[in-house]
């Protein structure tokens, strides 16, 4: 029997006043047009938090320690397979987010919290409300 497996994955909330970072997914094969957050899967022999100062770097161009971090909430979530998906919050970062990877992305962009676009992907809007609400733990897609 086959052990079972879930896929582990970050997001970052990164929030000025009441602004929330998002982009808009493009030319990936997944969820193209909708918009998310800074996202991405934990590699092998990666901590969670290495992971999300990663995909920071990576999609955003910023540089997050370890201790600019604080999980707040924890999803588990059914897509095409398991899903694990923890939300960070950046507690504080230098310097101006910039698209790195605009062959994956082709907006990022600062939203009003109360003004999302309809366009962000379910899951997301989902966890989103939650954190608001001050829930650590959702499930999704059960």
């Amino acid at each position: 029997m086959a052990r079972f497996k879930i896929i582990p994955e970050v997001h970052l909330l990164l929030q000025r006043d009441d602004e929330l970072l998002l982009l808009r997914r493009f030319n990936t094969g997944y969820a193209d047009g909708k918009y998310s957050l800074v996202a991405g899967h934990v590699d092998g022999g990666e901590t969670f938090a290495a992971a999300m100062a990663r995909e920071a770097r990576e999609e955003a161009g910023l540089v997050l320690a370890h201790s600019q971090l604080a999980l707040v909430h924890t999803m588990h979530r059914l897509s095409d397979t398991e899903r694990l998906s923890l939300f960070f919050r950046a507690v504080d970062w230098h310097g101006e987010p910039r698209n790195m990877e605009p062959h994956k992305c082709d907006d990022l962009s600062w939203f009003r919290s109360t003004a999302l676009p309809d366009a962000v992907l379910p899951y997301i809007r989902a966890a989103l409300r939650r954190i608001a609400e001050g829930a650590t733990y959702s499930e999704f897609g059960w």
